[in-house]
This record gives structure tokens, C-alpha cells and sequence, in this order.
């Protein structure tokens, strides 16, 4: 019996099996955790596109006993929703991202490895990858460097809010965390410029209150935050790793924008951070002449699809070269696809032209990489480099 549920701690090499299973059984009834899985592109698509797969409601009743303030978040995040509220969640997120202002990734980037103690070795992960993503978004809110350091030490504890099951440890940390930053983000934003406006926008449109429209906009900045430190974490991450891991005759190449931003996005279909997205069937749907039926658990192995013969030549091949991997499906498709998509993929350019710009000899100290014990994303848990 095949298992479609693990964690990436506990596998090596996950795509393997998702070779296997796009070859005998691309769409699997996993009768043992009662769940469909999808490892192929075509029935990937066809979900995400799907009216009749929504997202799955994580804390249904309150179960898991949030507080007021991680339920706030938990309740309005876009990421979360269906329908209207869905809707309404992802143009707050919209209008959110549209008043980012630039900032200087480097900048930030510099300060980070200039105040590690080691200067010739560096934890990538540690130093630069839960750091930069997040102060990045938060500078471009105009945070001030008080909020901003302690929301980017504490917001780990805050995305544990996405999981399906959480430890009643895990509840503990978010309920702990959630009321201080969901304050310092309604302060912040309140007080900010474009706010007003923002307000005002939404009103006209929607005709919801100045509470709810506020609590949208506290909850999807403080999503951002959330995005940011993990699906940037992870892309920041294994896109070093696969650069460094190539023939060595790529490092030259290392230091030419276009390159760099063509190995991300290949880096996004080769070896996403985000393996797995869940849906839940709200009608029948028809897959491979086999029924989902309604009330049905579906996951979604995006990382998988990716790899699909039937869709990326010689996908198992690095190769930056090849002229449709931005067709993957990563960052998802349709009415939930991830509005960070060009933000997350300028980030990661900047940030790997800079270390390879500034230091001519980056190299892994240790090969053997451990994953942190999750089933949907396959994040590192340490990449040492010497710099």
C-alpha cells in the first residue's frame, strides 16, 4: 500500500515516488489516510481550476482554541478562504502588495552577513533565509527597525497558524505571539499613508464596515509576513542548493541576471519548497474516469506535477535553458494562485546575485541536508556554506 501522507524529514528522495506514481496511479485513492492524491499535471490543473474544490476549513468551530487574535488572522487570510470572502481577502491582499514601497535587498542582506560571528562560514538558513524575506516585506511597509526585529524573531511561532493539526504546544505559541504582532500591524497600518484610501476603496465596493475592512487588512499584511518567511525561506534555500549542487562550470554563470532569474524559476519547478496543497471536494468531480466524490479529501503533489514527462522535457534535468519551466505550478494557478509570485522571485535573484557577486567562492560544507518533520513543504533545516 502506497502512502501519500509523510513528512520530508523522514525521505530522501521524495521525488522518486512521485516518478513512480505519476507512471502507474496519477490519481490514487489513498484508502489508509481516506485522501486523493494527484502526481500528475493534467489533474493538478484541473483541481485548481475546479469550481468544486475549495479550501479546506482548518479549525472548523474553533477547535483548536486560538484567541481573539489568531483567530482574526486565521479567519480573513485570502490564502484560507473560498467564495465572496475569498474574493474580498485577495484584493485587500492586492491592494496591500500595490502599496509596497522598493526597498534595498542588498542593503539588508549586507547587514545580516556582516553581523555573523564567522566570517569565512555561514548557516544560510539561519543567517539570511528566516530573516531577509520577511524584513524585506516589513521595510516595505515602513515598519520601524523595533517592530521589525521583533516581528521577524517571532513569526516561526505565527506560522504555525496554516497547519491543518496543530500540537496543543503549537496553539500555545500562536495564541502567545498572535496578539502582539496583530497590534504593532493594526497600529502600523492605521497610521500609514495609503490607509485612508485603502479604506475608503473597499468600502465603495463591498459595503463592509471600517471593523471588518480593518480586520481584512491587519490579518492579510500579517499574511504576507507569514508567506514570506516560509515559501522564502524555502526558495531562497533550495535554490542555492541546486546551484551549488550543479556542474561547477554554472557558478560562472552565477553573476548574470537573466541566468540567475532563469535557475529560480527552474529552482521553483525542480525542487519547490511547497510539495503539497489540499482541497476538499464541495461536488463531484471526474479525474482519470474515477469520481471525487463530494466531501472527498483531495492533495494536490504540485511538486510531483512539476516533474510530469507529459508536460516538462527531461524534467529531471536542472536546466534553466528549458523554454517553459515557468509553467509550473509552485506558486498554484487560477483565483488562488500566489499573488507573491513575481515579489518572491525578485527577492531570490537579488539576494543569489549579491552572495555570488561578493564572494567568489561559495561552496556546501555539508552535503548531507536535513528537512524539517513537515508534509507539505520541504524546507532545510541547515545549509552551512563557506563564503
Amino acid at each position: 500500500m502506497t502512502t501519500t501522507l509523510f513528512l520530508q524529514s523522514e525521505i530522501e528522495d521524495p521525488y522518486g515516488l512521485y516518478k513512480t506514481m505519476i507512471a502507474q496511479n496519477p490519481v490514487y485513492w489513498d484508502k489508509e489516510n481516506q485522501i486523493w492524491a494527484l502526481y500528475s499535471y493534467d489533474a493538478c490543473v484541473s483541481v485548481l481550476n475546479s469550481t468544486l474544490a475549495h479550501i479546506p476549513e482548518i479549525n472548523p468551530n474553533n477547535e483548536q482554541g486560538l484567541n481573539d487574535s489568531a483567530l482574526e488572522i486565521s479567519n480573513q487570510l485570502a490564502r484560507l478562504s473560498n467564495g465572496i470572502k475569498h474574493d474580498i481577502s485577495r484584493e485587500v491582499a492586492m491592494l496591500l502588495f500595490s502599496n509596497m514601497n522598493a526597498v534595498a535587498t542588498n542593503k539588508i542582506l549586507e547587514e545580516l552577513l556582516e553581523s555573523r560571528e564567522n566570517k569565512s562560514e555561514l548557516n544560510w538558513v539561519n543567517s539570511v533565509c528566516k530573516q531577509l524575506p520577511v524584513l524585506v516585506v516589513l521595510k516595505s511597509f515602513d515598519f520601524n527597525d523595533k517592530d521589525s526585529l521583533f516581528i521577524s524573531e517571532n513569526i516561526e511561532q505565527l506560522t504555525k497558524i496554516m497547519l491543518p493539526n496543530k500540537t496543543q504546544m503549537q496553539v500555545d505559541a500562536i495564541n502567545t505571539i498572535a496578539k502582539e504582532i496583530y497590534e504593532i500591524a493594526e497600529k502600523h497600518l492605521v497610521a500609514s499613508a495609503f490607509y485612508t484610501i485603502l479604506e475608503k476603496t473597499l468600502f465603495e465596493k463591498y459595503q463592509i464596515s471600517a471593523k471588518e475592512i480593518l480586520s481584512l487588512c491587519v490579518s492579510n499584511i500579517i499574511g504576507l509576513f507569514i508567506q514570506s518567511y516560509d515559501a522564502g525561506r524555502g526558495l531562497l534555500s533550495n535554490a542555492l542548493l541546486q546551484i551549488l549542487n550543479k556542474n561547477h562550470s554554472l557558478l560562472k554563470l552565477a553573476i548574470e541576471r537573466d541566468w540567475m532569474q532563469s535557475a529560480i524559476i527552474e529552482s521553483l519547478r525542480f525542487d519547490p519548497p511547497i510539495h503539497t496543497t489540499r482541497r476538499v471536494a464541495v461536488g463531484d468531480i471526474v479525474l482519470n474516469d474515477m469520481v471525487i466524490k463530494k466531501g472527498d479529501k483531495i492533495v494536490l503533489v504540485l511538486a510531483s506535477a512539476n516533474r510530469d514527462v507529459n508536460q516538462f522535457l527531461n524534467p529531471e534535468n536542472f536546466d534553466p535553458t528549458r523554454v517553459n519551466n515557468g509553467e509550473h505550478l509552485t506558486f498554484g494557478i487560477g483565483g488562488h494562485g500566489c499573488l507573491a509570485k513575481h515579489f518572491s522571485i525578485r527577492l531570490a535573484t537579488d539576494t543569489l546575485l549579491y552572495l555570488f557577486e561578493q564572494y567568489k567562492n561559495v561552496s556546501l560544507l555539508d552535503e548531507n541536508i536535513e528537512y524539517e518533520p513537515l508534509s507539505n513543504a520541504r524546507l532545510p533545516k541547515n545549509i552551512l556554506i563557506s563564503i
